[in-house]
């Protein structure tokens, strides 16, 4: 029976892991720091691994090692290039969080427009109670229908948002960040002219060489002092320090973001802002919608399904 090892469970948010248990022997840890990593490896025949790195070195001293699942859609916390010299094959899971990474970028754009965060607050702070005016217009109330939405990527997630964008009556148009241009639902435009162009723009592109610090600001200039900006992709598209500078000078109207450069984020300018209800931030939680967590579990469980039946 395979030994089958869960590098950081917590990620997983407590759900149900039955359908991987049942699989072979298992252990789970809730968390693994990088000097934990070989010993909760150790005898290991896959490992499952969220966010805990797996690198040439580990991996080098893991022999019994044959696969790894990522519990994600994104690799990057392993070294492909070791693992298929070594001969571990890695699978993650795709798709699973499409659905939910689309709704959280709309709720965000709404909660945005809308001011939601500042008329909850005032509200419950007793503000309205002791207030003698039925209605409060304390901040802008926007509407959604007739803007124009730029998405930055146009993979699965950026076209199931240029869906649901064009239901709420947006004009929809997106820049290519690998430089190929498909044939798409929606228009292509260059970046410069697509930032000029939006009223929204949301990321939604892998972080590589092409788009780390794609966002800064030499582009938040670009954009129109109305315009909002949405990251869900990763954290070093944009670059927050100019994302801060372009919050507190009103050069934007807002932005929200789910993802930081390091997370969590220690002391950043995102901290200081001088309005602070310009940015709406959640803890990296676009994708973990109920329904997203339980597929990621029984994909990873057919991975691993998969993989011991192959042997």
């Amino acid at each position: 029976m395979a030994k089958i090892v869960f590098l950081d469970e917590y990620s997983l948010g407590g759900n149900d892991l039955s359908a991987i248990k049942s699989l072979g022997e298992y252990v789970g840890y809730d968390r693994t720091t990088p000097a934990q990593t070989l010993a909760h490896c150790a005898d290991a025949e896959v490992v499952i691994s969220n966010k805990v790195l797996l690198s040439r070195e580990i991996m080098s001293a893991l022999p019994a090692l044959r696969f790894i699942a990522v519990a994600a859609t994104g690799m990057n916390n392993v070294d492909l290039d070791a693992a298929a010299e070594l001969g571990i094959q890695v699978k993650n899971v795709s798709g699973y969080s499409t659905e939910s990474v689309a709704e959280a970028t709309l709720a965000s754009v709404l909660a945005l427009l809308r001011n939601v965060p500042y008329y909850d607050r005032y509200v419950k702070s007793g503000a309205y109670a002791s207030s003698p005016d039925i209605f409060h217009f304390g901040r802008p109330i926007g509407l959604l229908r007739g803007k124009r939405w730029g998405i930055v990527g146009l993979g699965a997630i950026g076209r199931e948002v240029a869906r649901l964008a064009a239901a709420f009556g947006c004009e929809v148009a997106y820049y290519s960040t690998s430089g190929v241009v498909r044939e798409e639902a929606v228009p292509a435009m260059p970046l410069e002219e697509l930032l000029a162009w939006s009223d929204v723009i949301s990321v939604h592109s892998p972080l590589n060489e092409r788009t780390r610090g794609l966002i800064g600001a030499e582009q938040f200039a670009m954009m129109k002092p109305t315009a909002l900006v949405v990251n869900v992709a990763r954290g070093g598209i944009v670059d927050e320090a100019a994302l801060a500078d372009a919050l507190n000078r009103h050069s934007i109207a807002g932005a929200a973001l789910d993802v930081f450069s390091s997370e969590p984020l220690p002391e950043s300018p995102l901290y200081a802002l001088t309005d602070p209800d310009m940015l709406l931030a959640s803890p990296h939680t676009a994708w973990a919608a109920d329904v997203a967590v339980g597929r990621l579990i029984d994909g990873i469980a057919a991975n691993i399904r998969e993989y011991l039946e192959s042997k």
